[in-house]
């Protein structure tokens, strides 16, 4: 069975890379729903994709190679991604009134490194579009999602956004991307 057949069979069978490494197909559909959570508002949801131990890190310069010895714009372990989203889930979240409406475009997925057999970096470009009270903001960049499968689910141990303008003056970032 090649790649895509295996990663349809897992699909099939109600969870994504069934215990076995995971593929750029798998990745890229899971990299898919993870952005359609976000552009839905589902936080809830898109938290369930996070391992308890997960991290959550946009860095403010280039190349940043640590978040601890520099100010990043986020470094959020799962306690405060939880923090973050019943944050946005609240009715008096006054940096979001009116809500944003978002659009993602995930493309360029591929597979980085794969040696450690219980986790898959994955690397993939992405484009956020967030409109809100009149103004379209355009955010880019690159992503780097650890991935790893659990209970036959993939679900992420670190996520890494490497933002193009990082080190420009950015204006608020509420909605994760």
């Amino acid at each position: 069975m090649n790649g895509p057949q295996r990663a349809h069979a897992a699909e099939a069978h109600g969870g994504m890379g069934m215990g076995k490494r995971l593929d750029v197909h798998a990745c890229e559909q899971f990299l898919l729903h993870e952005a359609r959570l976000l552009d839905e508002a589902r936080f809830d949801a898109w938290l369930a994709l996070f391992t308890p131990e997960a991290t959550y890190w946009v860095p403010s310069e280039p190349g940043q190679a640590d978040p601890l010895e520099t100010v990043s714009l986020i470094y959020d372990d799962r306690q405060l991604l939880e923090t973050r989203v019943r944050r946005l889930a609240s009715p008096r979240i006054y940096s979001q009134e009116p809500r944003s409406r978002t659009s993602r475009i995930v493309t360029n997925v591929t597979i980085e490194d794969d040696a450690d057999p219980a986790t898959t970096l994955v690397r993939s470009k992405f484009v956020l579009i967030e409109f809100r009270r009149n103004e379209q903001r355009l955010f880019s960049g690159t992503s780097f999602h650890r991935l790893t499968v659990i209970g036959g689910d993939v679900r992420i141990v670190s996520k890494r956004v490497d933002l193009v303008n990082c080190d420009a003056p950015l204006d608020g970032i509420v909605v994760p991307f």
